[in-house]
């Protein structure tokens, strides 16, 4: 964690393992490096966090023995064949996504975090134009440390079902992470019942699967909009992580 990896919500994910496993061994991890960048491009880690995390890795491994413990990464220090491996799978991702610009995320049906920005950017230019700000942002989260790999994406799904249930009137509701989300909508007096029939919904939901029951509870909580849309977009940029 000091020196690199400073997530550790990114850390349970099959290809750190694999990665692990490769590079303890006596194979070329080239195939493994190259599915972690990926993964790592899949969870929202720009290049440049994704190349330091390889750099903490490699400086572990190359620690002699009867050191304190303490690393110092560098990306620099990194083979070329680890550091080509790791940004080729970070690359795919990255432009398979400049090719789709899907506006949602395929598996949950909600829209992607870069939907939200746009919206958050009209909704802003709205607020100037009329002189008052009537929209409001729900952070809705879910606590996955008890599952691990397809229950967490089923979590999501099914909090997914209840966001589009209770949230169906043409407000704006996106993915921002593995276990966050987000709803972008305007003020009204059905608010508070909302954010009830939320709670409530979601838990009978989860409920229902034996392998996602585990998940803690669902969190909802209500936003409002800071005074300029640089300090929103920073706003929404945290909970993902």
């Amino acid at each position: 964690m000091a020196a690199g990896w400073a997530f550790p919500a990114d850390w349970p994910l099959a290809e750190v393992d694999e990665v692990c496993r490769a590079v303890l061994g006596e194979g070329d991890a080239a195939a493994e490096l190259h599915r972690l960048g990926a993964a790592r491009a899949e969870a929202g880690a720009g290049l440049a966090e994704t190349l330091l995390d390889l750099a903490a890795l490699h400086a572990v491994l190359a620690e002699p023995p009867g050191s304190t413990g303490i690393v110092s990464p560098s990306v620099d220090a990194i083979p070329p064949r680890m550091l080509r491996s790791t940004a080729l799978g970070w690359g795919d991702v990255m432009s398979r996504r400049a090719a789709a610009c899907a506006a949602d995320n395929p598996l949950t049906g909600l829209a992607t975090p870069a939907y939200l920005r746009t919206r958050l950017r009209e909704v802003y230019a709205e607020a100037r134009a009329v002189g008052r700000q009537d929209h409001v942002l729900v952070f809705v989260s879910i606590d996955l440390t008890r599952t691990s790999g397809w229950s967490r994406v089923v979590a999501m799904t099914l909090l997914a079902d209840a966001l589009k249930e209770v949230f169906d009137g043409g407000e704006t509701v996106a993915s921002l992470g593995s276990s966050v989300a987000c709803v972008l909508l305007r003020r009204d007096r059905h608010l508070p019942r909302a954010v009830v029939n939320l709670r409530v919904l979601a838990a009978d939901r989860l409920a229902v699967d034996p392998h996602v029951a585990p998940t803690g509870p669902v969190e909802v909580r209500v936003e409002e909009l800071p005074p300029t849309c640089e300090d929103a977009l920073a706003l929404i940029a945290g909970p993902g992580r």
